[in-house]
């Protein structure tokens, strides 16, 4: 751990299933931390891990007994982030970091940075993968956009989630999560399907998960939502309406590249179909939306667990 002098003041903004425990890591190592949510109560349950609770985001960075060096969003979506930069602009200094860890769109970020930039406030657009476990347990993969230079004076920082890796330029972090978000998605779709059908044809899906499990075939997902499918627990890590937004964000960078992407855009019709029903599920119930489809076949005999 770094000298705790040395240490950036950190403004966390967007303390949910995601943000609570990333705040609660970089309070545990030695950073000061103060954190803001649009549900008071969420930003002040931190308080006993040793993260502050303010009202309002602009206490973040207008409190003339403490200022945030460094701001962290971790946000619902792009509209939101873009909001809350444009409330704060007026209040943010020279030389201060803005690390945007939500999962918005490439434009989006490429345009937050050069409103940023004329503030001469520097930015990374930096989304995560690996789920509330990896927030959790600091193993989370970090994808960041921006200059060389802030990221190496960031990395460490951002070491305290995970492994940070610079992608490029800004807007390069977000397509790389949405890279991420398409591999999930068609894979998750995949993994149902091929647990449904070992159980259609006759096979123990559990016993074939477990087969499968340490060849071509291995994936977190098979490993983890596998597994979920399995107990029909569909309790939110990830949820459907984020994966259905991470879709949408997805095939609009598709068709500003002037790329098709054929597979996508039928996993983007699946989940459409599983928002209009279960938005708050975890992105696992992708299989429900199969068994919809398959009415004669359910995969396991347990109950169904959902929020």
């Amino acid at each position: 751990m770094e000298n705790a002098q040395s240490l950036p003041a950190i403004g966390f903004v967007g303390t949910g299933l995601m943000g609570a425990p990333m705040a609660r890591r970089l309070a545990a190592h030695g950073y000061s931390v103060r954190a803001w949510n649009r549900t008071y109560t969420k930003a002040a349950a931190l308080q006993e891990y040793g993260v502050g609770a303010v009202s309002t985001p602009e206490q973040l960075v207008s409190d003339q007994g403490w200022q945030a060096q460094v701001l962290i969003t971790m946000l619902d979506a792009g509209p939101v982030v873009l909001e809350i930069v444009h409330r704060l602009l007026p209040y943010l200094r020279p030389g201060m970091v803005l690390i945007d860890m939500s999962s918005t769109k490439q434009s989006e970020a490429v345009e937050i940075a050069a409103m940023l930039r004329n503030a001469g406030v520097q930015m990374l657009d930096c989304p995560v993968s690996g789920g509330v476990i990896g927030a959790e347990q600091g193993t989370l993969a970090l994808m960041a956009g921006g200059d060389a230079e802030v990221f190496t004076r960031m990395e460490s920082l951002l070491s305290v989630f995970g492994r940070p890796v610079r992608v490029g330029g800004h807007g390069s972090g977000q397509l790389a999560k949405l890279c991420n978000q398409l591999i999930v998605g068609g894979t998750i779709e995949i993994v149902a399907e091929a647990l449904l059908l070992a159980q259609a044809g006759g096979a123990d899906p559990a016993a074939v998960r477990a087969a499968l499990r340490g060849g071509f075939a291995e994936s977190r997902i098979l490993e983890v939502h596998g597994q979920r499918m399995l107990n029909r627990s569909f309790l939110p890590g990830g949820k459907v309406r984020t994966q259905h937004k991470d879709m949408q964000n997805i095939l609009a960078a598709a068709e500003d590249a002037g790329v098709a992407l054929p597979v996508t855009e039928m996993v983007s019709d699946i989940f459409a179909k599983l928002l209009q029903h279960q938005p708050d599920a975890d992105h696992s119930a992708a299989i429900l939306e199969l068994e919809q489809q398959n009415p004669a076949h359910r995969l396991g005999d347990g109950p169904t667990v959902l929020p």
